[in-house]
């Protein structure tokens, strides 16, 4: 090899080198240094990735807060507002958001959990199906995912919307009035539903089982997943991850998730047990439609102010970013 050659080989390498160095600059100056991460007692996956500081070890100049919300619609509230930068839902309270102009974005999903939802009765009720509902008060959290299961069930027994009386409460307490007997029924997910379950030893009028998908879903802060998309999918790779070690330790996961949330052991381990393995990705088509499905279904009813399409504000991550 010439004197020349060699030269030259070396020059390219070194030309290759500082490329590499200054992409990796370039990505250390658009790494975010604060992650505001919202969460419901519903997010396993968010609370295992804090146990496990996936996020301190993924963005080591972070700083991570972590915020807890009774439900859905008022985690998407304070990430419209500017006070969060991603969190967890069901399928409602997007719908509802994005029909009332809130500023956020669909950037991840979770496969289906159909059974982690139920309409729950009191064990003596007289309520024995669906249609029995007619003229009842039934309990659920105004623009939650249990306000979708309610309407599919109301449509499934050939009721209409204004056959019930909702009683809109948060889920603590939507139980304290279902205890008490001030309401006949109760729409509830996971973790509350496995809580009752073991507590009060309700009746389960019906699961979400053929009534709702019960998707869960990741939203985010448009500037920040406009602006961050690198952290976007490193937080869903993080949710993966925590998928994974749940899926393989799911004794010590129910352990690490009853801690942190001051649930009891056995409403954990029911709550692991009952969910399905999932990885966590951005939305493809099928979850779209179903989203849609589900703006539809609460136009019709006069429960959103407008037609939406769900399609407008879902994330799509740059293709540079993806092959990185």
């Amino acid at each position: 090899m010439s004197s020349f050659t060699r030269h030259l080989k070396g020059l390219l390498a070194a030309l290759v080198l500082l490329a590499g160095l200054a992409a990796n600059a370039h990505a250390a100056e658009r790494a975010p240094s604060e992650l505001r991460i919202g969460f419901q007692k519903s997010s396993i996956n968010l609370l295992i990735v804090k146990q496990l500081g996936l996020l301190e070890k993924r963005f080591p100049a972070a700083k991570v807060s972590w915020i807890e919300f009774p439900a859905g619609p008022q985690l998407l509230e304070a990430l419209s507002v500017g006070s969060l930068d991603f969190g967890m839902t069901g399928d409602s309270p997007p719908v509802f958001a994005q029909a009332a102009g809130k500023d956020l974005l669909y950037v991840g999903a979770e496969a289906p959990k159909p059974e982690n939802s139920a309409i729950l009765v009191p064990a003596n009720s007289a309520l024995r199906s669906l249609v029995d509902l007619k003229g009842k008060r039934v309990a659920l959290q105004k623009g939650s995912s249990a306000h979708f299961v309610v309407v599919q069930a109301l449509k499934k027994a050939g009721l209409k919307w204004a056959d019930i009386e909702p009683i809109y409460l948060t889920p603590a307490d939507a139980r304290a009035a279902f205890e008490r007997g001030s309401v006949d029924a109760w729409a509830i997910w996971d973790p509350y539903y496995a809580a009752a379950e073991l507590a009060i030893k309700p009746r389960v009028l019906s699961s979400g089982k053929g009534l709702s998908s019960n998707n869960t879903f990741y939203l985010a802060a448009t500037n920040f997943a406009r602006q961050q998309p690198a952290a976007v999918l490193g937080l869903l790779d993080a949710l993966s991850q925590a998928e994974a070690w749940t899926q393989a330790h799911k004794l010590e996961a129910a352990q690490t998730y009853s801690k942190v949330t001051g649930l009891d052991l056995p409403t954990a381990q029911r709550f692991v047990d009952r969910r399905p393995s999932t990885d966590v990705k951005p939305l493809v088509a099928a979850h779209v439609a179903e989203q849609q499905q589900v703006a539809d279904a609460f136009l019709e009813l006069g429960l959103i102010p407008r037609a939406i399409k769900v399609s407008d504000i879902v994330w799509q991550a740059p293709a540079a970013v993806v092959a990185q």
